[in-house]
C-alpha cells in the first residue's frame, strides 16, 4: 500500500512539475518548432527574408530558422514540405520551369512586389554606338573587349537560366557564360567600374547595383530574357492550417519597389538588420497593417 502511495505520489510532483515547467513562457516559445524560411543569397531576397523573419519573430512570437539553398532545392523543398515558405518566385517566366514540375504541390501566398526585371547590364562607360543590344555582343570587336564572358550568378538560378537561352537566341557561341554567386558578380563588376573595363553582368532590378553605379541593360528584341516579372511568396501546402497568422501576414506583405530598393541601398552600407530597423521605425502604420490586417485610421 504504501509503495503504490508513493508511486501515485511520485507520478503527481512528475505532473505538476511538467505542467509548471510548460506553462512558463520562456519555455512555451523556445518549444515550438522553428518556421523554416528558403532563402537565396540574392540582395533582394535577403532584404524581404530579413524583414519577414524580424516580424514573424518579433510580433507573431513564432521562431523562424533560415535556410539556405539553391532556388531549384527550395521549390523541390516546398514540394516534399522539407521548408516552409520561400519569398523569391519570378513569374511568369523566370520561374515557370519550376512551377511546371512541382506547381501542383506547392501554394501561392501573395505577391511581394511588382514590376521585376532580369536582363543584361553593362557599366555606362561601354559606348552606347558599339553596344546597345544583345545582339552587338556578336561584333568580333566587342568579344574582344569582353574577353568572350558574360559575369553570371548562382548556376540554378532563374536568370542564369534565361542567358543561356539567349547565348543561343543570339548565336554567341563564342562567348562563356561565367557561373559564381550575386556577390561574387557585383564583386567583378565594381572593380570593372573602377578600371574602366568593358563587362557584361546577368542583373536584376530591383538591386541595389543600379542606384551605386551608372549602369543600363542591353536592349533583348528576341525577349530571350523575359519582361516584367511578379516576385511571390509560395509555401507548402497546408501550411496556411499550421500556421495561420503568418500565412495572413505573408498575404498581406506587400512593399513598393521603391521601398525595397532603399532597404537593399541602406543594408549595402550597414547591414540587413539595420536597414530593416530603419523601415520598421519610418513605416509603423505599413507594418501594423502586414502583422493585424488592420487598416489606420484616416
Amino acid at each position: 500500500m504504501r509503495r503504490a502511495f508513493l508511486k501515485m505520489l511520485a507520478l503527481g510532483v512528475a505532473a505538476f512539475v511538467g505542467s509548471t515547467v510548460l506553462a512558463s513562457p520562456g519555455f512555451a516559445a523556445e518549444d515550438k518548432k522553428p518556421i523554416r524560411i528558403g532563402w537565396t543569397a540574392w540582395s533582394d531576397a535577403e532584404a524581404v527574408t530579413t524583414l519577414a523573419k524580424r516580424l514573424i519573430e518579433d510580433q507573431l512570437d513564432q521562431p523562424v530558422e533560415l535556410v539556405l539553398a539553391d532556388i531549384g532545392l527550395q521549390y523541390q523543398g516546398l514540394a516534399n514540405g522539407d521548408l516552409d515558405f520561400m519569398m523569391m518566385s519570378w513569374l511568369p517566366t523566370t520561374h515557370g520551369s519550376y512551377l511546371e514540375k512541382v506547381g501542383d504541390k506547392i501554394v501561392p501566398l501573395g505577391m511581394l512586389y511588382t514590376r521585376a526585371r532580369l536582363g543584361w547590364a553593362v557599366p555606362d562607360h561601354v559606348p552606347q554606338d558599339q553596344v546597345k543590344t544583345i545582339a552587338d555582343l556578336a561584333k568580333p570587336e566587342v568579344r574582344k573587349k569582353l574577353n568572350g564572358r558574360i559575369q553570371g550568378i548562382d548556376p540554378g538560378a532563374g536568370l542564369m537560366q534565361a542567358s543561356e537561352k539567349a547565348l543561343k537566341d543570339y548565336g554567341l557561341k563564342d562567348y562563356d557564360l561565367v557561373s559564381s554567386s550575386g556577390a561574387a558578380m557585383t564583386a567583378a563588376l565594381g572593380r570593372a567600374v573602377k578600371r574602366d573595363d568593358w563587362i557584361v553582368v546577368t542583373a536584376w532590378s530591383p538591386h541595389w547595383m543600379f542606384s551605386k553605379w551608372k549602369l543600363r541593360y542591353l536592349e533583348d528584341p528576341k525577349g530571350s530574357l523575359g519582361g516584367l516579372e511578379r516576385v511571390h511568396v509560395m509555401a507548402r501546402k497546408n501550411f496556411y492550417q499550421d500556421h495561420p497568422a503568418v500565412a495572413e501576414f505573408l498575404t498581406r506583405m506587400y512593399l513598393p519597389l521603391e521601398d525595397l530598393e532603399t532597404i537593399m541601398l541602406e543594408a549595402d552600407g550597414s547591414s540587413y538588420e539595420k536597414a530593416i530597423d530603419t523601415y520598421i521605425a519610418n513605416n509603423k502604420e505599413r507594418v501594423h497593417y502586414w502583422v493585424t490586417g488592420e487598416m489606420p485610421a484616416s
